[in-house]
């Protein structure tokens, strides 16, 4: 993203007032430059906001800005780029609004300020703001505004100001609103209606005005007029108990709700001109409904009649005869809460025609097979929602043709009886959902061959069988969650061929038989979560595996065994959209080897909320489409993503990893996510992360690190480096996120001098040093010459006096060499070392534990003694003498001398391959490996064992013979063997 000059100016500022630029800006810095071109960085691109998100994708243009503790409106805005288009500001202290506040922000088209705290908005607050087309500031504290608050707005379009504490509206505020469309007041204490029209009246292309919970009492305005352009007038809720306008003040109005205006009675209406109005709500007002129909010139089929005092048969019958007087063909009638109403034979009989129906809220007890309608079987839609029905009965003869929706929602249903919608064939949408149903008939659904929505959801089933659905040959969706059904029967849905959506979540699902979902040949969307499922039933695969797009598993039981070898969704190779997360118990703990195998088309999975334990690094392999993934909070205890798991997602563009647990971000996990834009590692136990793993990243765009607790140390001093350089990925809250160690600090600005090599002064002492060698060599040369000859000769003499007194001391030594076992290799020993090195013809004397070691005296003396008393200790090195505690403190004693008194007195012998793996726990064992060349003891099953031997007893004898200076030593290991042909003998057998 290129950065505005004024975005640049002002990071560059902000940075200069920091602790730690101030620091570092004042001269050039040689730390940065050296670490630079120690780890080679390429120039980067991260950036980060300090009160505001950017969304992802957005390029720069939509930014939001939640729950900051900034004050300052400016301080949030501020380093936001000129780009910005979308801007949101909400839940934060701001309590003012000062002039010029978005100055910087001209190409901004949405502003939403709502849910603050903000009282007072300055004069020309968004001059700069030409382009801004919707303004939202609802929720405020907003009480007055001065009349130049809304310069500068020539093309906002939406002004809302809902919720704040207006009681009246400036002379000409909205005059710059030219443009104005849509402009919400509601929730205020406006009083006085002549102010708001005169500030309407100029704004020639407003659509929509919402007046809503105010407390105007009437309509006055003066002479001042309503725009032509106003269609829609929401004045519900005040205190009116007139109009009070002129006769064509609501011409150009279509829509008007004067609703909960309970003082509002028929007069108000007296001589106005409301036959433009083509929907008008009057509920909870004092208005006669009937007279108000015999006596205004308003198109009777655009009144609301929803609670408007009819509370009989009687007035229903009055209410139709009035209407039928005045139109032949009524489109809706809206009878909602008025009743109760018991709707019998011939109450609606001199209505006109009817096409919409709703009769909800009404107390209305039985359906009656729609008889009351049977002078009107053109209806269309009936809505009968909100009543207490509680059995719908069978009807067998078929009458309503026309109905093609029919809602029922909101009852008391307990039964649906066989055929009781015969009635009404052709219905393409029925509604029976959150009722309680718990018997539905095995035919009550009989006959609806045209129905395409069959709501059951929110009821109480327990049971569905194979002639339930048998009739629905045309269905489409068909919804049946929170029930409590348990099983699915074979044939259940065998007649649904063409039903694309089935629903049946939160239910309590067991399990599915074989071929309980028979039939569903088309179905893409399937919804199984919040049942109790404990493994993915393979019902699922020979039915729709090739329509199948979006499966909902979450919140059920399932569990797999790490060394499960199969995959549940070999077959659904057309899937989009798969949903694992939140299973109960104790989650889904294992995702085994190739879990995911056959999904190639999947491009979203969500796999939270789950206690994994094991993740087979191979799971996710044959997810190659996939774009989205989340495992957040996805962890139990100390479990991290192996090396390669992601390894074949190139696709994936959002991953979200948070609540994991994770303690380190690998280049080997997410080193193959070319594409990756988005990633979220919030909530996590990452302390540092390694440039390099981001680096690996060349489309991510978006970093999320909220709460992870990097340290502030040099561990993490390039990591500061690059967040804080580099502006293309924006990393979430960066100038808020806390020092682990003290949380006064921020991570972008702790002090990281302490981490370079001030190169300057290693480059001073070098050349100094230099400069007084090739002036000093010379003066010393022709000064001193004969005194530096002198002290030569002098300390030549004293080394040749101090090796004379090493070999001294060895040739008093009581023993040629201290044998250090395990008790299970002292067969070896006294077979095999003791002949070797005391007899045929050797004249070494060893010390061994069972022969020379003082009685009565404690064993720890007597190996110290062993140690010292010796020209040189033999460790006979195997697994069991690796375990042995004594033989630790044996070769630890020897060791000591060969470091730090710096005798060449141990001789390693092993008797036994001994790996690498296992030798690593050993470090002294280790470190003296390292140093010094050891012997390996030819074993019986290699080639020529009895010339090998005798050349592993050569080299033996030699070494004991070898003097304790270690340069000595090294210089024997440079000798030549003498023969050719032990050479090679000597190469395999001999350890480096």
């Amino acid at each position: 993203m290129i950065m505005s000059h004024r975005h640049k100016s002002t990071k560059e500022r902000r940075f200069k007032e920091s602790k730690l630029e101030g620091s570092k800006m004042a001269a050039f810095d040689w730390r940065l430059f050296l670490a630079g071109l120690l780890v080679a960085i390429p120039p980067a691109s991260c950036y980060g906001f300090r009160h505001c998100i950017e969304t992802p994708w957005s390029h720069g243009t939509e930014f939001k800005c939640y729950r900051r503790t900034a004050r300052n409106i400016l301080a949030i805005v501020d380093d936001l780029p000129s780009s910005t288009t979308n801007l949101t500001i909400s839940l934060t202290p701001v309590k003012s609004i000062p002039q010029g506040s978005f100055v910087n922000l001209t190409k901004l088209r949405s502003l939403q300020l709502d849910r603050n705290n903000i009282s007072q908005i300055e004069p020309h607050a968004f001059q700069s703001l030409h382009r801004l087309q919707s303004l939202n500031l609802s929720c405020n504290n907003i009480s007055e505004l001065h009349p130049a608050v809304f310069e500068g707005l020539h093309n906002l379009t939406f002004l809302a100001l809902t919720h704040n504490n207006l009681k009246t509206l400036p002379e000409r505020i909205l005059l710059p609103l030219v443009n104005l469309k849509r402009f919400l007041l509601r929730h205020n204490f406006l009083h006085n209606f002549s102010n708001i029209a005169e500030s309407l009246s100029n704004l020639t292309n407003i659509k929509m005005v919402d007046l809503c919970f105010n407390i105007l009492t009437n309509l006055s305005h003066l002479n001042y007029s309503l725009p032509h352009s106003l269609e829609v007038l929401y004045i519900c809720r005040n205190n009116l108990s007139t109009l009070g306008c002129r006769q064509n003040f609501l011409a150009a109005v279509h829509v008007l709700d004067l609703s909960y205006n309970a003082q509002l009675d028929n007069h108000a209406f007296s001589g106005l001109n409301l036959a433009h109005i083509y929907y008008l709500r009057l509920r909870s007002t004092n208005v006669s409904i009937v007279p108000f129909v015999k006596t205004t010139n308003i198109n009777v089929g655009s009144i609301d009649f929803t609670n408007t005092g009819i509370r009989s048969n009687t007035q229903v019958k009055e209410l139709c005869v009035a209407l039928r007087r005045r139109i032949k063909r009524i489109k809706s009638l809206n009878l909602c809460a008025n009743g109760p109403l018991n709707l019998s034979n011939g109450t609606l009989d001199d209505c006109p025609q009817i096409v919409h129906l709703n009769i909800s809220g009404n107390y209305v007890r039985d359906s009656n097979c729609l008889k009351f309608l049977d002078k009107h079987p053109q209806i269309n839609v009936l809505v009968s929602e909100h009543n207490n029905m509680t059995k719908l009965q069978s009807c067998e003869r078929p009458f309503f043709f026309n109905l093609k929706e029919l809602s029922f929602r909101y009852n008391h249903i307990l039964s649906v009886s066989n055929c009781a919608f015969c009635h009404a064939p052709n219905i393409t949408t029925l509604k029976l959902n959150i009722n309680r149903i718990a018997d539905l008939g095995l035919k009550a659904l009989k006959g609806l061959q045209q129905l395409q929505t069959l709501r059951l959801d929110n009821n109480l089933l327990t049971e569905l069988f194979d002639t339930t659905f048998g009739d629905l040959v045309d269905l489409r969706v068909l919804n049946l969650r929170n029930n409590r059904i348990s099983v699915i029967f074979n044939n259940t849905f065998a007649n649904l061929k063409n039903l694309w959506k089935l629903d049946l979540g939160g239910n309590k699902i067991t399990h599915i038989t074989s071929a309980g979902l028979r039939g569903l040949e088309r179905l893409s969307n399937f919804y199984l979560d919040g049942n109790k499922l404990q493994q993915i039933e393979h019902a699922l695969h020979p039915v729709f595996c090739d329509t199948l797009t979006v499966l909902d598993l979450e919140k059920n039981s399932i569990r797999f065994l790490s060394h499960n070898t199969y995959s549940p969704f070999a077959n659904l190779s057309k899937l989009q959209d798969l949903k694992m997360g939140s299973q109960l118990l104790h989650g889904l703990a294992n995702v085994p080897q190739r879990f995911f195998h056959g999904l190639h088309s999947l491009t979203s999975l969500y796999f939270d909320n789950n206690q994994i334990i094991y993740i087979s690094p191979d799971a996710f392999d044959d997810l190659s489409s996939l774009e989205f993934l989340t495992l957040t909070a996805c962890c139990a205890g100390d479990v991290q993503l192996q090396p390669g798991t992601f390894k074949n997602l190139r696709n994936l563009t959002t991953l979200i990893i948070e609540n994991t647990g994770m303690e380190q971000l690998s280049e080997h996990v997410v080193g193959n996510l070319t594409k990756l834009a988005v990633l979220q590692i919030n909530h996590n136990g990452i302390k540092s992360i390694n440039i390099t793993t981001l680096e690996s990243l060349p489309k991510l765009r978006y970093l999320d690190i909220r709460n992870v607790p990097l340290s502030c140390t040099c561990k993490n001093n390039l990591l500061q480096n690059w967040t804080v350089k580099n502006r293309r990925v924006q990393v979430v809250n960066l100038f808020s996120l806390p020092c682990q160690n003290d949380e006064r600090h921020k991570f972008y600005n702790f002090d990281t001098r302490v981490c370079y090599v001030d190169i300057g002064h290693y480059l001073f002492f070098s050349t100094a040093v230099v400069i007084v060698l090739f002036t000093a060599t010379p003066i010393l040369y022709v000064k001193l010459y004969w005194k530096i000859k002198y002290g030569c000769y002098v300390f030549r003499s004293w080394f040749k006096e101090q090796w004379r007194r090493i070999r001294e001391e060895q040739e008093n030594c009581k023993y040629d060499a201290f044998i250090s076992y395990n008790s299970s290799d002292e067969d070896w020993v006294m077979d095999y070392l003791l002949p070797n090195l005391e007899g045929n013809g050797s004249s070494f004397k060893l010390c061994l534990h069972h022969r020379d070691f003082e009685l009565g005296r404690d064993i720890v003396d007597n190996i110290v003694t062993a140690v010292y008393s010796s020209r040189k200790t033999i460790c006979v090195v195997s697994k069991n003498f690796l375990q042995s505690e004594w033989c630790s403190l044996e070769i630890q004693l020897a060791s000591y001398r060969l470091f730090d008194e710096h005798r060449d007195v141990l001789l390693l012998v092993f008797l036994e391959p001994i790996s690498e793996r296992q030798m690593s726990s050993y470090h002294r064992m280790r470190k003296v490996m390292l140093k010094k060349t050891y012997l390996q003891w030819p074993g019986s099953d290699c080639a020529n064992p009895d010339e090998a031997q005798n050349l592993f007893w050569t080299k033996l004898r030699r070494a004991m013979k070898t003097g304790s200076q270690l340069d000595a030593e090294e210089g024997d290991n440079n000798t030549n063997v003498g023969r050719e042909a032990k050479d090679h003998l000597e190469n395999y057998y001999l350890q480096p």
